[in-house]
């Protein structure tokens, strides 16, 4: 049943909106990496004079690196983080185990946090590949579970 009640579904609740936080999350850090670089303005309207951008200069509209780097976590986290909350809301409909479905939602969550830490931190693409796949791992997972559910296997 889908309520707080049950146990599962508050698990994935919980892991679903620490995602969806993690993730919005990025975009204020984006905004707070482009005021501290005053750099990486994507809109040539950005160029006016405001209170934020006093001083406003053509430079702002080029690539700045620091800014990138969030928007491409960012990026990750929209490519990846709709698909566990899919396929963790269908995953509850199984009435998995409560121990199974924490080590799942909990797990994606913990892989999404380090992934993010060696992102950011600048960490070479194995890391940040041993980081994610642990956490794809799981989606996939969840929704092969919920395509044999109906054939109660």
């Amino acid at each position: 049943m889908i309520e707080f009640a049950n146990p599962v579904f508050a698990a994935f609740a919980i892991a679903a909106s620490l995602m969806v936080l993690k993730t919005v999350a990025m975009s204020w850090l984006t905004v707070a990496r482009m005021t501290a670089e005053k750099a990486g303005y994507r809109s040539p309207e950005d160029l006016k004079k405001t209170r934020l951008n006093p001083d406003p200069n053509p430079n702002q509209l080029e690539i700045n690196d620091s800014v990138e780097r969030v928007r491409r976590i960012q990026h990750n986290d929209l490519e990846n983080v709709p698909f566990f909350i899919v396929a963790g809301f269908l995953y509850v409909l199984t009435a998995p185990p409560l121990w199974l479905a924490q080590v799942l939602f909990y797990g994606y969550v913990v892989t999404r946090l380090l992934h993010f830490v060696a992102y950011y931190t600048a960490q070479i693409h194995d890391i940040r590949a041993a980081l994610w796949t642990p956490g794809s791992l799981i989606i996939i997972f969840m929704a092969v579970r919920v395509l044999f559910y109906p054939l109660g296997i």
